[in-house]
């Protein structure tokens, strides 16, 4: 992603607007995971590992916070979230 939004923010609904945010803030914190993962993975330096992975744990609490306010704001999602559990566990216990 790199800092670019992946959508036309002004073409959507008012109503769609914060939530759509969100999933922006979810995509862009995972992709940092996803960046100072492999960053640490490839560092020389144990310290900088350290910090690197350091930073990555924080970013997945962003994630957290973000899918937090995400929820409140989208029952279709809860929905499907757990939808998705079931069929996990579901798919899982054959």
């Amino acid at each position: 992603m790199l800092s670019n939004i992946p959508t036309d923010l002004d073409k959507l609904n008012k109503e769609d607007i914060d939530r759509e945010i969100l999933r922006v803030g979810i995509i862009a914190e995972l992709d940092a995971v996803n960046l100072y993962e492999q960053m640490a993975a490839k560092a020389q330096d144990e310290g900088i590992k350290k910090i690197l992975l350091d930073i990555a744990k924080e970013e997945k609490t962003h994630v957290g916070e973000f899918q937090h306010l995400l929820l409140q704001r989208d029952d279709e999602q809860v929905k499907e979230l757990e939808e998705g559990k079931r069929e996990v566990e579901e798919e899982l216990a054959e």
